[in-house]
C-alpha cells in the first residue's frame, strides 16, 4: 500500500476513534451529572442529556435493576465502553491496512 493511502487510513482511524471517544465522554459527563444531580433545568444539562438519551438509546432500559442510578450507569455505561470498544477496533483496523 502507498503511503498516501496508508496516511489516509491513518487519518480517517484517528478520527473514528476521535468520535468514538467523544461520544463516550458525552455518556460518561451524563452519568457523573445524574450521579451528581444537576439542575435538569439547566441549558446544558439538558443538551447533555438528550445528546446521551440519543446515544444509548438502545441500551438506555437495557437493564431492571430496582434502583434508578444502577439503570442509569448501566444502560449509558455500557453505550459509552460498546462505542468505544468498536470506535477503536475500527480505528485499529485501518491502521494496520
Amino acid at each position: 500500500m502507498s503511503s498516501r493511502n496508508r496516511n489516509g487510513s491513518n487519518q480517517a482511524g484517528r478520527v473514528i476513534a476521535v468520535v468514538a471517544d467523544v461520544m463516550a465522554l458525552i455518556l460518561g459527563v451524563w452519568i457523573l451529572m445524574y450521579l451528581l444531580d444537576a439542575n435538569r433545568a439547566n441549558d446544558l444539562v439538558q443538551f447533555v442529556h438528550n445528546v446521551a438519551a440519543w446515544l444509548a438509546g438502545w441500551s438506555r432500559d437495557l437493564f431492571t435493576f430496582d434502583e434508578e442510578w444502577a439503570r442509569v450507569v448501566a444502560g449509558y455505561g455500557l453505550a459509552a465502553v460498546v462505542y468505544l470498544f468498536i470506535g477503536h477496533a475500527i480505528a485499529n483496523r485501518m491502521h494496520r491496512y
